[in-house]
């Protein structure tokens, strides 16, 4: 990808769950309507459910079709889980490997 790419820096703190993600569709929307790619801080994350998770894909669906990307820059023990489970470290993997929690080191 071009990494000239104008893009915005969004941290997303506590938890990503049903009860929250609809507060944080907004502030996404924001960020790319902004920019076209889009960098996500999850390394502040307690606790990540399906919905946080739909979110942050529909995110990098929706980053792709304006023709940017989105990249998470670091993930929280929580967040790592849940995307090890679901098996979506092709799709929401840390920008840089080393950036990984120690947890997970």
């Amino acid at each position: 990808m071009n990494e000239t790419l104008p893009t915005s820096v969004l941290a997303i703190e506590g938890e990503l769950t049903i009860y929250t993600a609809a507060e944080h569709v907004a502030r996404v929307q924001g960020c790319l309507a902004a920019s076209p790619a889009l960098d996500l801080d999850l390394g502040a994350l307690s606790e990540i459910d399906s919905a946080g998770l739909q979110l942050l894909l529909w995110a990098s669906r929706e980053a792709s079709e304006r023709g940017g990307r989105l990249r998470v820059l670091r993930r929280s023990e929580a967040v790592a889980e849940a995307i090890r489970l679901l098996q979506l470290d092709a799709l929401l993997a840390p920008a840089d490997p080393a950036e990984m929690t120690e947890e997970l080191a």
